[in-house]
């Protein structure tokens, strides 16, 4: 509960191919093959309507095996500790995770989504769609992943 009364309920469920942590891609952009299915409780199937002429979505979802929190961590794609929320890490003092995924399909209640990154099982908070000329900016600055590991350094690290 917050601290103004608000519950959040998971509003249905994503599946996909991933059960532990090792082996799931780090950012769905990266894996843009992985494929999964959000699947909503039938009583929210109607705020589906009129999503599917929209080729990208936002999942807002719960981190739900994150244990705990830690205000530093380690990013994946840096060698240096860096505070919570200039990164993307799912453990947080609310364990919300958020990832651009691609629409490929509606079935009622279900959602064909690819470009995945979460564990199969996870509770799915909110769907909101990707508009551009909402969501892209210009002059946009990336902080400390400016100057973060390489891409292959990181890869080398994903392998291990």
């Amino acid at each position: 509960m917050t601290s103004d009364g608000h519950v959040f309920n998971p509003i249905g469920t994503i599946h996909t191919d991933f059960t532990e942590k090792a082996g799931t891609p780090i950012q769905g952009r990266f894996a843009p093959k992985a494929r999964g299915e959000v699947h909503l409780l039938p009583e929210f199937a109607n705020g589906l309507d009129d999503l599917d002429g929209f080729s990208h979505v936002y999942l807002i979802y719960v981190f739900d095996r994150a244990p705990g929190f830690t205000l530093k961590c380690m990013p994946f794609r840096d060698d240096v500790e860096r505070g919570v929320f200039a990164t993307r890490a799912p453990r947080r003092p609310n364990p919300i995770g958020i990832t651009v995924v691609t629409l490929t399909a509606r079935r009622g209640n279900v959602l064909a989504v690819s470009g995945v990154d979460m564990l199969n099982g996870t509770p799915l908070l909110d769907i909101k769609p990707y508009v551009p000329m909402f969501d892209e900016r210009e002059d946009v600055r990336i902080g400390w992943l400016a100057d973060s590991v390489d891409r292959r350094t990181a890869d080398e690290r994903f392998e291990e």
